[in-house]
């Protein structure tokens, strides 16, 4: 089983597109620092996808698990947030084959640190490739509209182009 360690942007956009279980089809088991729990379920209670990862985590498909080095995220603190900070650090530390994250910040540090990276997009795409999805043009206008999510365009055309939806 692949271990795979997820921010909050990834839990919270995918939720937020009834898209959350797309993580539990592919990866059947996501592990979560402290501070993305706090971020994502305790500060983010009034969210719509709160009670969806709350429900993910008392199923058992989501674990929080605290890393354990209390040095890396200290210093990784002072370039990107505390959840991806401590999301990176516990990636490296259960060497972990994926990484959930949006952010360039966080991305560029999880190269630093060789692990493989993939985010709301890439699994998006992976679900339109498996078909887990039908189209990933609707799911990105939803992204968007109901996720707040940022996407530029070129991105957008490329990803379609991908997976044969290019206009």
């Amino acid at each position: 089983m692949q271990k795979a360690v997820s921010n909050s942007s990834t839990l919270i956009h995918l939720s937020a597109i009834q898209r959350l279980n797309l993580l539990e089809t592919f990866y059947k088991e996501i592990i979560i620092p402290p501070a993305v729990w706090k971020e994502v379920v305790v500060e983010g209670e009034k969210r719509p996808g709160s009670k969806r990862i709350k429900n993910a985590k008392e199923k058992g498909w989501i674990k929080i698990i605290e890393p354990s080095d209390k040095m890396l995220p200290q210093f990784l603190k002072s370039q990107i947030d505390e959840g991806e900070a401590e999301a990176i650090t516990l990636a490296v530390e259960l060497k972990a084959n994926v990484i959930f994250l949006d952010e360039s910040d966080a991305r560029k540090m999880a190269d630093i640190y060789k692990i493989k990276k993939t985010g709301v997009i890439g699994i998006l795409i992976k679900a339109k490739k498996c078909n887990e999805i039908s189209s990933l043009k609707r799911e990105f206008d939803k992204l968007i509209k109901n996720g707040n999510f940022w996407i530029d365009n070129k991105l957008v055309q490329k990803a379609l182009k991908e997976v044969g939806e290019s206009q």
